[in-house]
C-alpha cells in the first residue's frame, strides 16, 4: 500500500539525506535501542529542517507582497495628494504613453537607464513590465488588464513602459489612442554571442549576481561545434516574434508568416526601430522627435557614465567558420532579412532627419511651412 500524508514527506526526506530512520527501517529489524533513539533524533532534525525552509519561502513571498502594496500605496498617497486626475482632462502634450518592448541584449539596458535619468526632469514617469520568468507572451487576461492599465492610469502619465514584451496590438481591444512604440534591434548572430556569454559570466552591471550557466566554460565556438542547445540556431528566432506579437504563428520557429507580420508592424505600428550599432544616432532622432522625453538624452548618452552602461564580461568573438555555419541556417537568414530591413528603414528616418558636416550630424530645423491660407482673416 503507497504511503501518503506525512509518513511520505519523512520518508522522502530521509532519502535526501544519509539517515535512515525509525519509519523507513521498521522497528524490530535489528536495530538496537540506541540506534532506534538516533533514527528519531533524525527525524526531528529534518522535521525541522522542513519547517525553517517553509516559513522561510513563506517569509519572501510575504516581504514580496508587502513591498508590492507599500507602492500601491505610494501611488495612492500622490493621487490623494494631486488630486483626483480621473475626472481631470490632461493636456494633449501629457496624454501619451511610450512602450519599449526591448529585445534582450540589444543594449536595451543603456538606453533605459537614460529615460530614467531623464524622468524627473522632463517630468515623466518609467515604469518596467515585470513578466513571471521574463515570458514574452501574456496570458489573454493579463493582456486585458495590461491594456487597461496603460490607457487609464492617468497619474503615471505620460508614460514610458519598458519590458521584455512582445508587441501587442491595442487596437483589437478597442483602443482609440494607442501607444507610441519604440524598440532598437542588434545583428542576430551578435546578440546571440552576447546572450550566450551573458549567461554563462554576467555583465558588469550587476557583476556579483550569479547567472543560470554560471561556471559552464564553454566557448560558443565549442558549442557550435558540438551542437549545443545553447547556441543552436533555433536560439536566433527572437527579434522576429518579438515584432510580430502574441499570434501562436509568431513563435513558430522560421515561419514566414511571422517574418512578414513583423515588417508590417515595424512599419506600420512602431514610431521609431533603432540598430544597436548606431544607438546615439536613434537617441538623437527621438530627442528631436520627442522632446517631451527625450530632452537631453543626447548629451546625456555622449557624456553620462551610462553611455555603455552594461558590458557581458568573458565574451569572445566567434570565428569565421562558426559564423558561416550559423549562417547556413534558414532561421538565420530570416532573422538576418528581418534585421537588414529595420537597418534600412532606420537610415531611411535618418537621412531625412539630419545633415552631416564635419563629421557631426546635426537635426535639420522644420522644412515646411503653410500658404495661401482662405478664406482670408480681416
Amino acid at each position: 500500500m503507497p504511503v501518503t500524508g506525512l509518513p511520505a514527506v519523512v520518508e522522502e526526506m530521509c532519502a535526501a539525506t544519509s539517515a535512515r530512520c525509525y519509519h523507513c527501517c521498521g522497528r524490530g529489524k535489528g536495530v538496537d535501542g540506541f540506534h532506534f533513539q538516533l533514527q528519531r533524533i533524525n527525524i526531528k532534525v529534518i522535521l525541522d529542517i522542513w519547517v525553517v525552509t517553509f516559513i522561510t519561502t513563506a517569509t519572501k513571498f510575504e516581504d514580496e507582497r508587502a513591498i508590492a502594496r507599500h507602492e500601491v500605496r505610494e501611488i495612492e498617497q500622490r493621487h490623494t495628494v494631486d488630486g483626483p486626475r480621473q475626472d481631470v482632462t490632461l493636456d494633449e502634450e501629457d496624454d501619451v504613453v511610450i512602450i519599449y518592448n526591448r529585445v534582450p541584449k540589444t543594449a536595451s539596458t543603456s538606453f533605459t537607464n537614460i529615460a530614467y535619468d531623464l524622468c524627473a526632469k522632463n517630468k515623466y514617469h518609467v515604469l518596467h513590465i515585470n513578466t513571471t520568468k521574463n515570458n514574452p507572451v501574456m496570458s489573454l487576461q493579463d493582456q486585458v488588464r495590461f491594456v487597461k492599465n496603460v490607457t487609464s492610469w492617468k497619474e503615471m502619465k505620460p508614460g514610458f513602459y519598458h519590458g521584455h514584451v512582445s508587441y501587442l496590438d491595442f487596437a483589437k481591444f478597442g483602443v482609440k489612442k494607442k501607444p507610441i512604440y519604440i524598440n532598437v534591434i542588434r545583428d542576430p548572430i551578435e546578440r546571440l554571442v552576447s546572450y550566450y556569454y551573458f549567461l554563462r559570466f554576467g555583465d558588469d552591471y550587476r557583476p556579483g549576481l550569479r547567472r543560470r550557466k554560471q561556471g559552464d566554460k564553454k566557448t560558443f565556438d565549442e558549442c557550435v561545434a558540438a551542437g549545443g542547445s545553447d547556441c543552436a540556431p533555433e536560439k536566433l528566432w527572437l527579434q522576429i516574434p518579438f515584432f510580430c506579437g502574441h499570434s501562436s504563428e509568431c513563435w513558430n520557429v522560421g515561419s514566414r508568416w511571422a517574418l512578414e507580420q513583423a515588417k508590417y508592424n515595424l512599419i506600420n505600428e512602431y514610431f521609431l526601430v533603432g540598430v544597436t550599432e548606431e544607438l546615439e544616432d536613434f537617441i538623437m532622432l527621438l530627442e528631436a522627435a520627442l522632446p517631451r522625453f527625450f530632452r537631453g538624452a543626447t548629451e546625456l548618452y555622449r557624456t553620462g557614465k551610462k553611455s555603455h552602461l552594461r558590458k557581458t564580461t568573458e565574451k569572445k568573438l566567434p570565428t569565421k567558420e562558426t559564423i558561416a555555419k550559423l549562417q547556413q541556417s534558414e532561421i538565420w537568414k530570416m532573422e538576418n532579412e528581418f534585421y537588414e530591413f529595420a537597418l534600412e528603414q532606420f537610415q531611411f528616418v535618418r537621412a531625412h532627419a539630419v545633415r552631416e558636416k564635419d563629421g557631426e550630424l546635426y537635426i535639420l530645423a522644420q522644412n515646411f511651412f503653410y500658404e495661401k491660407i482662405y478664406p482670408k482673416s480681416n
